[in-house]
């Protein structure tokens, strides 16, 4: 283990600091634009400009990295999050936000996707299996730790963005210390939308519908929690809950998954979060305890989905088109996260705080009802020939890139085409980053 992980710790401790600094900034805005008094529509255009700048940093920061190198690229990324932060903070105007928050979109899929192809090209086949699931595990603790920070301040005052500032700066160090050699270029993304579908009409549209549920929870999740009177903590633990209990729900419903048709788990998945989404839309609970326990049901379910619906895609997909066809529904997920805060915030300026479940619930309800349409029309893949469930994060968003981590991917040993001839060169790819 300590042999696997030395060569990439520092550049693991980095990736901490930096989603610690995604997992506040994510949270505080959306509860200072409240505090600020914008309007809902706003705060969810918000969060659609920053899942644009994600999706489009996806198909141009290797561009951007293939011009100056991984080492200045990260450079450059993190400052500019770094910068944004301490704007955002300044420039307390919603039209600033709007765009400063796209900035920061790009900048973060260009630094994950930096981070995840040096940890791929440090891992070995018997290696990668565990740095993969430790990057997933760092990421999620790096954002529910940063949103468990708002309660321990004050949110109103600039504070908090100078805090996110620094960890931003502090993730920069172990990359800009190292002498390791850069990794291989990154990988140019392609998205073909016909032969995802070809290939698994469930999967297609229900990583779309789970990006508009989970973009429209995940970026008004706390302008619900704070429009129906929750306090700064209270609405920290409602986000971190949600997050940690797909976590935890995700190993017993994949394994299910790899027993019984993954289209019958994803109909009842999706429907228990419809059905806590009513119910919060319906009753509007005012007990918090009532509010926090609908919110993990909805969460342990939501936040499952998506490894399922990857999952059943590549069961139906070649090993060698694995990458093609995650990272194609990973970028379709993208897609959907840019619609679900921009149709949310309307929906809770007409019809109040809990309309957010509302569009939740629809959105699971379509998921439950095509998935049991296309199992009466389709059978499933024999169990034998399934590929194993593999939990995938649910708290933060990855790249394409981290998809050459996984241990469904093609062995790395056929992936890797380049040689280092010059011994000096070899001795600095060897290096710890």
């Amino acid at each position: 283990m300590r042999k696997n992980l030395l060569p990439v710790a520092a550049l693991l401790l980095g990736t901490l600091f930096l989603f610690l600094g995604n997992g506040l900034l994510g949270l505080l805005l959306p509860v200072r634009g409240t505090a600020e008094g914008y309007p809902t529509t706003i705060l969810g255009l918000i969060g659609t400009s920053w899942a644009s700048g994600f999706v489009l940093g996806c198909f141009f920061a290797p561009n951007v990295v293939k011009r100056i190198g991984h080492v200045r690229a990260f450079s450059v990324f993190t400052a500019l999050i770094a910068i944004v932060s301490l704007l955002t903070g300044m420039m307390i105007d919603p039209i600033w936000w709007l765009v400063l928050r796209a900035l920061t979109g790009f900048s973060t899929a260009g630094t994950s996707m930096i981070i995840e192809s040096w940890l791929n090209e440090r891992a070995t086949n018997e290696s990668r299996g565990v740095i993969f699931s430790l990057y997933i595990a760092i990421t999620l603790f790096g954002v529910v730790g940063g949103q468990m920070m708002i309660p321990f301040g004050e949110t109103t005052t600039t504070s908090f963005f100078m805090i996110c500032g620094i960890l931003y700066c502090v993730a920069m160090l172990p990359t800009l210390l190292s002498k390791a050699a850069s990794p291989t270029p990154l990988k140019q993304v392609r998205l073909d939308l016909r032969g995802l579908y070809r290939n698994s009409p469930v999967s297609f549209l229900g990583i779309l519908l789970i990006g508009i549920a989970n973009g429209a929870f995940g970026t008004l999740g706390a302008v619900f929690g704070r429009q129906a009177g929750l306090s700064d903590s209270t609405v920290a633990a409602m986000m971190s809950v949600a997050i940690f209990s797909g976590a935890v729900m995700q190993l017993p419903a994949g394994r299910i998954s790899d027993r019984v048709d993954r289209r019958y788990v994803l109909a009842v998945l999706a429907g228990v979060g419809a059905l806590a989404g009513l119910l919060l839309f319906l009753v509007e609970p005012s007990h918090v305890w009532i509010v926090l326990t609908l919110i993990a049901v909805y969460g342990a379910a939501a936040n499952a989905l998506y490894p399922i619906a990857v999952s059943h895609a590549n069961d139906f997909a070649t090993p060698e088109d694995f990458v093609k066809v995650s990272g194609g529904l990973l970028l379709l997920y993208g897609i959907g996260t840019i619609i679900g805060p921009t149709i949310g915030g309307p929906v809770m300026t007409a019809t109040g705080p809990y309309g957010l479940f509302m569009i939740t619930a629809c959105a699971h309800m379509l998921i439950t009802a095509y998935a049991i349409v296309r199992s009466r029309r389709r059978a499933p893949v024999p169990v034998a020939e399934r590929e194993t469930f593999s939990p995938v994060n649910a708290g933060a968003p990855t790249t394409p890139e981290s998809l050459q981590l996984s241990p469904r991917a093609a062995p790395l040993g056929e992936t890797r085409g380049d040689t280092v001839d010059d011994p000096e060169e070899e001795e600095r790819a060897n290096e710890p980053v």
